[in-house]
């Protein structure tokens, strides 16, 4: 699913409730989209409840190899998004 099919079948799912714009349903995921980002970006977790959790590991610095020549190569420090899926989330796909 693309970010524009996300907009399209939550504005679907917004006009049941009252005929809300698509162009709401666009500020909506693009809020809670920023939102998520923000958080992660200033180290904190961020747990949608049924959904599931997102959190920052840190990778540390390391040697890896260059397949094509051997040569040794430093691949710099970085951090990674991880999810978690939430219980509810793990019984709706099985």
């Amino acid at each position: 699913m693309t970010k524009k099919e996300l907009i399209d079948r939550t504005h679907k799912y917004m006009c049941k409730d009252g005929g809300y714009s698509r162009k709401a349903a666009e500020q909506a995921i693009k809020g809670a989209l920023e939102a998520i980002s923000e958080e992660l970006k200033n180290g904190c977790k961020v747990v949608i409840t049924g959904f599931g959790t997102f959190d920052i590991s840190k990778h540390a610095d390391r040697v890896g190899r260059n397949p094509k020549t051997g040569a040794e190569v430093l691949i710099p420090a970085r951090n990674v998004v991880k999810f978690k899926p939430g219980k509810k989330l793990k019984e709706r796909v099985n």
